[in-house]
């Protein structure tokens, strides 16, 4: 991210820009409250979002059902010892490469051109 960006106004540009690419937030996970709270430990804020693009979702379910497993496409917010934050997402054609299908191939290549996209424009 951009020297000087909150940690909020990175979930907000994420968030946005995951939106430019077709994808909407399923999930938003804050393991930085969940370990205070589960566990009572002290961690850097980390906030996991779960993106999904229904129209590749449902077209990758259709070739074969078992790809839930891999949805939704997680990309984290992660802020750094040193402040910095960092954003990072899942790398679907390293995920996909156990899948014989050519078509979720396909899929997988033009998600990973999105979420670089995502990533490139922070």
């Amino acid at each position: 991210m951009k020297e000087g960006t909150t940690f909020e106004n990175a979930i907000e540009n994420v968030t946005t820009e995951l939106k430019k690419e077709g994808f909407g937030i399923l999930t938003e996970i804050d393991i930085q409250t969940t370990f205070k709270k589960k566990l009572d430990v002290d961690v850097n804020k980390y906030v996991i979002l779960g993106a999904c693009s229904p129209d590749y979702a449902y077209n990758a379910l259709k070739e074969d059902s078992k790809l839930g497993v891999f949805l939704p496409c997680n990309v984290i917010v992660e802020e750094l010892n040193n402040g910095r934050i960092e954003v990072s997402a899942i790398d679907p054609l390293a995920a996909m490469m156990a899948v014989d299908n050519i078509k979720v191939e396909i899929f997988a290549a033009d998600i990973f051109q999105k979420m670089k996209n995502v990533i490139n424009s922070l």
